[in-house]
């Protein structure tokens, strides 16, 4: 049997992870001189309102690739293989940790993938591995047919402010918006693993109008586009979101996550984020 391996920068709740058998490592946010794992010891919630009393912009950091160590040899001591589904290795060192940790084992047993993406995207790609995995496809299929998906997905996020991702270094391309955002929103998007602009709107309305004409145009002739909307702080517009995009795409319960506090450092509170797939 093959075993998933992601962590929080997926956006999926610990909990509905753990409970389908994925396991889930944390992200490590540090406030001055605290540490916290963001699965188990602090929320989104504690998270914000520590965030907004902060005088410096926290740190984060991927899972140490010791916490990688015992999974992998549980995995392995049940005669089981694991495939590691982690962000791009752009915006975090947790592809490097993984695969660092699995250097101990010299096996093809171990393999780990970098999606080039983070947050409700990643999340949707490491819910449908796990669905293949339970189907029983072999390790090389099951990872092409990962890669095959990430590759297909159309991101699309809209945020308050860059200062986030200014300072967070996380910018990418967006960085040439820096300063001339007066009166506008921009649209982001993340190109081979980085943050990128995709254009530039007047207002949130409008915004929010161009997310829907983009995520339709995406799903045409695709009947799993494998949709989601992310947001932290922002769940009356992720609601609205998802009203629009069900009655316009004719689908139901599209999924809304929250985005986890590693993502929230560098992107700021208020981030509306939609993800969806374009067929194969």
């Amino acid at each position: 049997m093959i075993k998933i391996i992601a962590d929080t920068t997926c956006g999926i709740p610990v909990p509905v992870l753990e409970e389908l058998g994925i396991f889930v490592l944390p992200q490590i946010i540090t406030f001055e001189n605290e540490s916290y794992r963001d699965d188990t010891e602090i929320d989104t919630a504690t998270f914000l309102q520590k965030l907004r009393a902060a005088k410096t912009l926290p740190k984060t950091a991927a899972p140490p690739h010791a916490l990688y160590t015992p999974i992998y040899q549980k995995v392995l001591d049940e005669g089981d293989s694991a495939l590691v589904i982690t962000p791009s290795a752009d915006v975090s060192g947790t592809y490097r940790s993984a695969t660092i940790a699995a250097q101990d084992f010299n096996t093809d047993r171990i393999q780990v993938i970098d999606t080039r993406t983070i947050a409700g995207g990643l999340g949707s790609i490491v819910l449908q591995a796990k669905r293949w995995a339970d189907e029983g496809l072999p390790m090389q299929d099951l990872v092409n047919k990962v890669q095959s998906l990430a590759k297909r997905e159309h991101v699309y996020f809209i945020v308050p402010t860059l200062e986030y991702l200014h300072k967070g270094g996380r910018i990418g391309g967006a960085a040439k918006l820096v300063g001339t955002l007066l009166g506008i929103v921009p649209i982001l998007t993340v190109v081979d693993g980085k943050v990128e602009p995709h254009e530039k709107v007047r207002t949130l309305k409008q915004a929010t109008k161009r997310f829907v004409e983009l995520v339709v145009k995406a799903c045409q002739d695709n009947p799993t586009p494998y949709l989601s909307i992310s947001h932290c702080d922002n769940l009356k517009g992720a609601k609205q979101l998802q009203k629009i995009l069900e009655t316009r795409l004719g689908i139901s319960n599209i999924p809304i996550y929250l985005t986890p506090p590693a993502i929230v450092v560098h992107a700021g509170p208020d981030i509306l984020t939609v993800s969806c797939f374009s067929a194969e």
